[in-house]
């Protein structure tokens, strides 16, 4: 009889469906999210200036002290818009999903989990990480660098090799793309410390040590440091707002994270996870409960020991008909083929009502909610605020969010000559404004709201 290894090795037939359907979906319900042309936007100022800028450029509010470390990802993000505005950018989204899944299939392949509980792992981390699957952010370049991360760990803990150093330049590149390479050097850190350190002390140490380093091996060089610190006691952090809001049983994709994640976390246990994996196991649960947008690295981590624990029971001997698998592959080719043909929905102010802001501007800087602000950066205007927040200073960072969440203290952010403000539809901040008869409607499409100082022609 054919041992479950060799299985394994043979047959994937269900293990790349499921990496078709997770792209499939991806491509068909992907939009574009707030924090994520900002990057577009500095990155043409960049291709533009041919240096990098002091500050955000296209902000009013004071950002001089600003640290800019992540510049190969906004001019990769600048090169993705250029293709075709949001629709360049959804497909980097897919493009990135598709090599993320295909990552964490090799990596359930390398540790020999059946095909079909890869399979049926693989569909349970889309659902638990939907919203970062489906929505395209600055996080695009992290959803393939992470499990690139933890398959050449996986790996190396396996056996040993030299290619525990190609840790560096990975660590080093992601650091010009993303903030999330503090999650990975964690990981790498813990296989590091907990197992090859008893065995291999001296390339441990090294190995360490050098992934640190490369973490600063960004323009910014021995400021790499502020831009981290910067971000992680942001006011946004600090008050657990927007994008750095904690699980909440309210939150419809955090319950349905939970449901999927905590049977995964079960099987992940039962296949006897090494002491290392368990400190990342637990680290990350506690980082997801503390910023729900963290639980993809949670879904993607706990995948692989998910998948062998599953495979303990009868489905390693599911083996499916090629008939079944082609009749299966039309539904994800389908999704893939619609979402691409698709017109991107629209989530921030249409061209007409931005251009009519502006000209009501005459120049001076518009309020506006994030992701119109953002696309109005990116439209070459000046904005008072936008995207990183982190930038700014931490009052102008407060005052701004609590403009947006519509409360009184925010109110004070209309003071600051804000002559055109752009808004979204319904949100809090729109219907405060509202009620505010010192500005008046002008205009609104499908997503925005435009307002003007009353007396303002």
């Amino acid at each position: 009889m054919e041992s479950a290894a060799a299985l394994s090795q043979r047959s994937s037939r269900l293990t790349w469906l499921a990496v078709a359907l997770a792209t499939g979906v991806c491509a068909l319900l992907a939009t574009v999210g707030a924090d994520a042309r900002w990057l577009a936007a500095l990155g043409a100022t960049i291709v533009r200036t041919h240096s990098i800028p002091d500050g955000v450029p296209y902000a009013a509010a004071s950002s001089a002290h600003w640290v800019n470390v992540p510049v190969l990802g906004e001019l990769a993000f600048h090169a993705f818009e250029s293709l075709g505005g949001d629709r360049g950018l959804l497909l980097a989204q897919v493009v990135a999903v598709a090599l993320a899944f295909a990552l964490l299939a090799l990596d359930m392949r390398a540790a020999v989990a059946p095909d079909a509980s890869r399979a049926i792992v693989l569909v349970a981390v889309l659902f638990a990480a939907a919203p970062s699957l489906i929505v395209a952010r600055s996080q695009l370049f992290s959803l393939v660098l992470f499990p690139a991360l933890l398959l050449l760990v996986r790996s190396e803990a396996r056996r040993r090799s030299p290619r525990v150093w190609l840790l560096v330049p990975l660590i080093a590149l992601w650091s010009n793309l993303h903030g999330a390479v503090l999650a990975g050097l964690a990981v790498a850190a813990a296989y590091l410390l907990l197992h090859r350190l008893r065995s291999d002390p001296a390339v441990a140490i090294t190995v360490l040590l050098a992934s640190v380093a490369a973490l600063f091996l960004t323009p910014a060089l021995a400021r790499t440091g502020e831009y981290y610190v910067g971000v992680l006691h942001s006011e946004a952090a600090r008050r657990g707002d927007g994008m750095w809001a904690p699980l909440s049983v309210h939150a419809p994709f955090d319950v349905l994270f939970v449901v999927v994640a905590v049977p995964l976390v079960m099987l992940a246990l039962r296949s006897r996870l090494p002491r290392w994996e368990l400190v990342c196991l637990v680290a990350l649960a506690v980082s997801s409960i503390h910023v729900s947008r963290n639980s993809v690295w949670l879904a993607m981590f706990i995948a692989v020991p998910a998948a062998c624990g599953l495979g303990r029971t009868r489905l390693r001997d599911v083996v499916p008909s090629q008939i079944v698998v082609v009749a299966c592959a039309v539904v994800p080719v389908l999704l893939f083929v619609v979402g691409i043909a698709r017109t991107p929905s629209a989530n921030v102010a249409g061209t007409t009502l931005r251009d009519r802001a502006v000209s009501l501007a005459h120049g001076t800087p518009i309020l506006a909610d994030d992701a119109d602000a953002e696309q109005l950066a990116l439209d070459g205007h000046r904005v008072w605020i936008a995207n990183p927040l982190d930038a700014f200073d931490r009052r102008d960072q407060l005052l701004y969010l609590e403009w947006l969440d519509g409360t009184a203290p925010g109110d004070r952010v209309l003071d600051r000559d804000a002559r055109v403000v752009l808004v979204m539809r319904d949100s809090p901040s729109q219907r405060r404004l509202a009620r505010d008869a010192s500005f008046r409607s002008v205009g609104r499409d499908e997503t925005s709201v435009l307002y003007v100082r009353t007396g303002t022609s």
